[in-house]
């Protein structure tokens, strides 16, 4: 199922860039450069079809019964409110909670997180009103859609599209995932523009190579100076649309910034790795040439996606802070003077997260996210009937937990044959988790509250680690007349361990949705006791 060669070198036998076996100043490409450079493509209609039965099965697990629990759970009761608010007056504005009571104030409200991800909950209100399935419902499409692509990514990077779709059935029986896209909160949101732009620089990075294929059939000397030892590359829309993405990510959250990096540095790497695959004596030189203009402009589109999703603050006079320089008496220039006031709203909004330190009883520490050892309840009622004279309806927000302990075994795998096979795949996948995560450690450091789904946008990378080994125990397809044996045996393990995961999710599914159960079946899912309750 592996069969892309890495980027960096396929094996010790690899020709040398400027060697015979690479590209001369001629038409001839060897294979083993057109081998790493051809864009796969899959044209089977099954193939769709299996995406579009996996992509149904996400949808159908989020939108059945998704206005259970009733009320808000959690922090739908600042996301949901503040969403509602932003449909009346553009920004989030303070509303009174009392008995259940909402009453809205007349004073804007100070947010700490950028407004993009309360838009799309907001639109879902706009759509089917103030109300569970109103403010739940947008969650539920971005956790389908981000499994969509999850597929799509995967099976772009294995070139297998059973593997792309048991990476999107583990995503969409993954607790975490499952309740997160049941919920009014922003982090799912946040994890569906990492992925949608990790998509597109995948999708960007086949175009390039295809082209740059296109161009050594024509005759192209990567050895030549300037412009002439690159290919004409058109207008790049993957990339771009990359930058886009990463911008709205961090219009959900801030944290989505270790991605915007990690996508810069991307770009460097697999150019880089594209120049030596055809032949370049100086990839590296031609690479930091060519491409320092388009990490400048991959920034600035995202950073005007970012301020796009301010558009409510700027168009109105109500937002908090949104005449700070006004009401403190200084001059306040228009345009100069809306950014000023919108970065000094961004220090203040900084000094809350830096300065966040209050204790939460569900708040957990990042070495404690794989291992699962502290969940977060969401919900939570002892009322019955349940058939029992102690009974538990519960949301709790926990991984599927067979498939969050396979993760580190997988991560290690995945570093042991990715330095084996010096496969590009490996190291994007492994940067990519330790970006969702790694960052925190230093949070830490300052004893910052944190909780479990902030390690929901490490989640995709996580899946395609898994997927990943899986396919490297199923193995590459044999040549004509090969014994299949092997790929017997390691279809029958990926296929045991899918189901294995399936059925710890339907055991755990009753806690994922808020069911009543009795206290007893209830307990026995407290696997680690105490740690999740």
């Amino acid at each position: 199922m592996l069969t892309e060669p890495p980027s960096i070198g396929e094996s010790a036998a690899a020709p040398e860039a400027g060697s015979e076996g690479a590209v001369a100043d001629q038409a001839t490409v060897s294979e083993w450069t057109r081998r790493r450079l051809a864009k796969w493509s899959d044209r089977d209609p099954l193939s769709w079809v299996m995406i579009g039965v996996v992509t149904l099965i996400a949808a159908a697990l989020r939108l059945i019964d998704l206005r259970r629990p009733g009320g808000k759970i959690f922090d739908e009761i600042f996301y949901a409110i503040e969403a509602n608010t932003m449909l009346t007056h553009g920004v989030e504005w303070d509303v009174k909670v009392e008995d259940g009571i909402e009453t809205v104030l007349d004073t804007p409200k100070y947010i700490v997180h950028p407004p993009l991800g309360k838009w799309c909950i907001a639109l879902g209100e706009q759509l089917f009103g103030y109300n569970e399935y109103g403010w739940r419902i947008s969650a539920a499409v971005f956790g389908t859609l981000s499994i969509l692509l999850v597929i799509i990514v995967a099976r772009r990077l294995f070139r297998s599209t059973l593997l792309g779709c048991a990476a999107g059935l583990l995503m969409s029986l993954d607790g975490l995932h499952f309740v997160l896209s049941r919920s009014a909160l922003l982090d799912i949101f946040l994890m569906f523009f990492i992925v949608a732009s990790f998509t597109c620089l995948v999708f960007d990075r086949d175009r390039r190579r295809a082209q740059w294929l296109r161009a050594l059939e024509g005759g192209l000397n990567p050895n030549r100076r300037g412009k002439a030892g690159s290919p004409r590359m058109g207008f790049p829309w993957w990339r771009l649309a990359a930058a886009v993405c990463i911008g709205a990510a961090a219009a959900v959250k801030w944290s989505a910034i270790w991605y915007l990096l990690l996508f810069l540095l991307f770009l460097i790497l697999w150019e880089a790795g594209t120049r030596r695959s055809v032949g370049s004596r100086t990839p590296w030189a031609d690479t930091i040439v060519t491409q320092t203009g388009w990490m400048v402009l991959f920034t600035v589109v995202a950073v005007g996606a970012y301020l796009a999703s301010w558009a409510g603050w700027f168009v109105t006079d109500d937002g908090y802070f949104r005449h700070w320089l006004a009401d403190n008496n200084q001059r306040e220039l228009p345009v100069i003077g809306a950014l000023h006031n919108l970065w000094h709203y961004h220090e203040s909004m900084w000094t809350f997260h830096t300065g966040l330190s209050s204790h939460h009883q569900y708040q957990s520490w990042p070495w404690q996210w794989l291992l699962l050892g502290r969940p977060v309840a969401f919900y939570w009622s002892g009322d019955g009937p349940c058939g029992a004279g102690s009974c538990a309806a519960e949301v709790l927000l926990l991984g599927t937990p067979l498939l969050w302990w396979s993760f580190l075994p997988a991560l290690g795998a995945l570093a042991w044959i990715g330095i084996a096979r010096r496969d590009w795949r490996a190291l994007a996948i492994g940067l990519g988790a330790a970006a969702g995560i790694v960052p925190w450690f230093w949070n830490q450091l300052d004893s910052r509250t944190m909780f479990y789904f902030y390690a929901l946008p490490a989640l995709p990378f996580l899946v395609l680690a898994v997927v990943y080994v899986l396919g490297a125990i199923i193995g590459p397809r044999p040549a004509p007349g090969a014994s299949t044996d092997r790929r017997v045996v390691g279809a029958v393990i990926a296929g045991a361990y899918l189901l294995l995961i399936a059925a710890c999710f339907a055991y755990f599914y009753p806690i994922y949705t808020g069911m009543t159960l009795t206290h007893a079946e209830w307990f026995s899912r407290m696997w680690l006791g105490g740690r999740w309750i």
